[in-house]
This record gives structure tokens, sequence and C-alpha cells, in this order.
């Protein structure tokens, strides 16, 4: 008699979380699918800054307009491939190469580096929150397979740099290129494009528009990356095969 209770009881939890795993899906689905087309309203990132600021009394400011594509400037889109993610037209979500070189490093004793791609950041910034567990891991690998296969490369990269952080409180190309430069998001320049991405891995400790040697010299290691991949043609690669 236990036993059968048991196994009932086991049933009707593996049918609750069956249940709550398809809702999961098919809202996460849902949502990705209506964000290819319609512009993500903000970020998980976003509202984390804003709740943050909330609990420390110190209300922040959150800017952000959302550019299209063709409104940004393509010496941006390259310096933030060049800088980033120097792979993103051909991987599939995922840099293996990058992956096995920072195992490699971490196995010979050097220091785990991260190996995210730009659609790991988007799916990362857009839907999810900060922190480093397996739980949050798990979805962050299954919102860069959902962006990947519905909204393609050209997608993910025009939504990561609407949605990127450049400062405290500054989200996206066009803030920041006005928060740094004063111009919009349509006329950056390559060297100001360069800075912009020299600071992505530390927007709330570096600055573009008062870069310092360590920025400067990045800058100018992005703007030759920028060259070596064949300057804006290469963006050309992001666009789906004509069939």
């Amino acid at each position: 008699m236990l036993k059968r209770a048991l196994l009932h009881v086991a049933g009707f939890i593996w049918r609750i979380l069956w249940r709550v795993a398809l809702v999961f899906i098919l809202l996460s689905v849902a949502v990705v699918l209506l964000f290819r087309y319609v512009p993500p309203p903000g970020s998980m990132v976003m509202l984390e800054r804003k709740v943050q600021g909330w609990l420390a009394n110190e209300p922040i400011t959150i800017n952000h307009q959302w550019r299209d594509w063709d409104a940004m400037a393509d010496a941006a889109k390259l310096a933030v491939i060049a800088a980033e993610d120097q792979r993103f037209p051909s991987h599939s979500g995922f840099d293996l190469i990058e992956i096995r070189q920072a195992l490699s490093t971490a196995i010979s004793g050097g220091r785990l580096r991260g190996a995210s791609t730009i659609s790991q950041q988007t799916a990362k910034n857009v839907f999810l929150w900060s922190g480093r567990n397996w739980g949050r891991k798990a979805l962050e690998t299954w919102f860069t397979l959902l962006i990947e296969l519905i909204w393609g490369k050209q997608r993910i990269l025009e939504v990561y740099l609407n949605v990127a952080e450049w400062d405290d409180g500054v989200f996206g190309l066009e803030a920041a290129s006005q928060h740094y430069f004063g111009a919009s998001a349509s006329v950056v320049s390559e060297r100001q494009a360069s800075l912009l991405a020299a600071i992505l891995p530390s927007p709330l400790t570096r600055s573009a528009s008062a870069p310092s040697p360590q920025v400067e010299q990045r800058s100018q290691w992005i703007l030759q990356q920028m060259r070596n991949l064949g300057g804006p043609r290469y963006l050309q690669r992001l666009l789906p095969p004509v069939t």
C-alpha cells in the first residue's frame, strides 16, 4: 500500500513538472519569436540595475533608445565582432574552439577565462539574471539555441548592440554614442567604435571618451582586427543565404 502511494505521488509530481516544463518551452519560444520582429522593451540586466538601485536607495535612470540595424554604423557592428567574437558568423551560438582553448589553459594551471559568444551574451542580457550557476547556464544554453534558430546572426547582433551596457544606466549603442561622443549611433567613426568595443568587458570601470592606456591599447588592437577581417564587407556574412 505504501509503495503504491509513493508511486502515485511520484507520478503526480512528474506530471506537474512535465506541464511546467512544457509551459516554459512554449512561452520562451513565443517570446523569442515575438522579439524576432518586435524590439525588446528592455533587458533583464536593465531591470536588475533598477532593482539594485532601488534596494540601495539610489534610484538609477536607464538611458536606452532602440535603433534598427540600418540606423547603426557598420563600424560599430564590426568593432564589436572584432573585439568580442570573431567567429560569430560561423558558429552555432557556442565557439567550441574558444571553449577548448579556455579549458586547456585552465587544465595547464592558468586562469579559467570566459568564452562567451555574442549570442550567449545576448541571450543572457535579454532573458536572464546575472550570476554563475548551473541552472542559469542551462537556461542561457536554451535561449542561445533559440535565438540562433529563430533570429539569425543579423538580428542577434542588432539586439546585442541595443541592450549592451556601456556605463552605469547607459544601454545600447545609441545611448552610448550620445553619452561618450555626443553623436548618433549612425555616424560613429571607426575610432569611436573601437573605443566603445574596448570598454565592453568592464563598462562600469572604463571610459570611451577618456580612455586609459589599457583601453587605448585595446582600441588599437580592435582597429587592426577590423582591418584583418576585411572591413565592413565582413558583415555580409551575417546575412542569411540566398535560396
